[in-house]
């Protein structure tokens, strides 16, 4: 596990996913309606880490010298990774992005890169492919789970309710990075491979629904910023967590900014702004490489045996245990 975690953290700062600077004379293809075409299929993997590592103190950006450094060292313990047996994922799995971008972070702001302090007494639930973690329900990490009474004590992922990276917002994770945008001239509509879900984006200056009425992935409304297409999200419900393991997104504006920088670059920025659950707001910019081919379906529902083989697998060991006792 140490190794994995060095060798990660040293790949975190020495590659990045396909990021193009902005040409000052690069100027977007136009859809048949003049808007700038973000249309197509987009994949956002990157090994830089969300958080800039504690060991960068300040250091937003590495130089090309301090990467060629670091290059054996991943090397070596990307090699070690994979001697250690596939278990659940080896790299093979991992989508690790392209090269081109030395920053230390994901997170722009705050200014040191990481998260913000949270708010007294907000909930935290940690997930993960180990054992269950203690909590109550709801159960509003990702992945892992409290308990294996019922479906409602698995995470949302293994529940196919939200892919553990399909946010919103867009965090890189192991693999199935991929969004498809298709435009029209009044909407927006922005799919996710995991889950396959389809968010809706009016762009015709609508209101959002009544803040009554709460939905898994929010509520979307969406407006041309020059370029750059502005997607702002409320009306979440409390049964997702705010951002990362922190908190729940009942009070959470989200906004992302998506901008063509190149023929095969988009920008992708979000801005979380949650005073329920952080003391701040945050902001990260993930970079998105065009990819020539299509989206396939992500079926979790239509093929989730492994919800049905996790119950089914505790009634049996109950029931072993009973007659065990016998």
């Amino acid at each position: 596990m140490k190794l994995r975690v060095l060798a990660l953290a040293v790949a975190a700062v020495m590659t990045a996913g396909l990021v193009q600077a902005q040409a000052d004379d690069y100027t977007a293809p136009r859809t048949e309606y003049g808007q700038p075409d973000l249309q197509g299929v987009w994949n956002f993997s990157s090994v830089i880490p969300l958080q800039r590592p504690a060991f960068f103190g300040d250091k937003q950006f590495l130089t090309d010298q301090e990467i060629a450094a670091l290059a054996a060292q991943t090397e070596a313990g990307l090699e070690a990774i994979n001697n250690i047996g596939v278990g659940g994922y080896n790299t093979f799995w991992t989508e690790m992005g392209g090269e081109g971008d030395n920053r230390t972070s994901l997170i722009s702001y705050p200014a040191n890169g990481r998260m913000p302090a949270t708010v007294e007494g907000v909930p935290v639930q940690v997930g993960g492919l180990g054992p269950d973690e203690p909590g109550t329900r709801p159960v509003r990490m990702v992945v892992g789970g409290i308990a294996k009474d019922g479906p409602e004590d698995r995470g949302l992922s293994e529940r196919c309710i939200v892919g553990f990276n399909a946010g919103p917002p867009f965090t890189p994770n192991l693999y199935n990075n991929n969004v498809q945008i298709i435009q029209s001239r009044d909407t927006a509509v922005i799919i996710t491979e995991m889950i396959h879900d389809a968010r809706i984006v009016p762009l015709d200056g609508r209101d959002h629904i009544a803040d009554d009425i709460r939905q898994w992935s929010g509520d979307s409304r969406g407006y041309w910023d020059g370029d750059t297409l502005v997607v702002e999200t409320r009306n979440f419900n409390s049964l997702t967590q705010s951002f990362g393991v922190f908190g729940t997104a009942q009070d959470k504006l989200l906004t992302e900014r998506f901008t063509r920088v190149g023929p095969y670059t988009v920008e992708y920025e979000f801005t979380i702004d949650d005073p329920s659950t952080f003391t701040d707001k945050i902001i990260a910019m993930v970079p998105m490489a065009k990819v020539d081919g299509q989206l396939y379906e992500y079926a979790c529902h239509e093929g989730n045996y492994g919800m049905f083989n996790i119950l089914r697998g505790e009634r049996m060991a109950e029931r072993r245990a009973a007659e065990d006792s016998q």
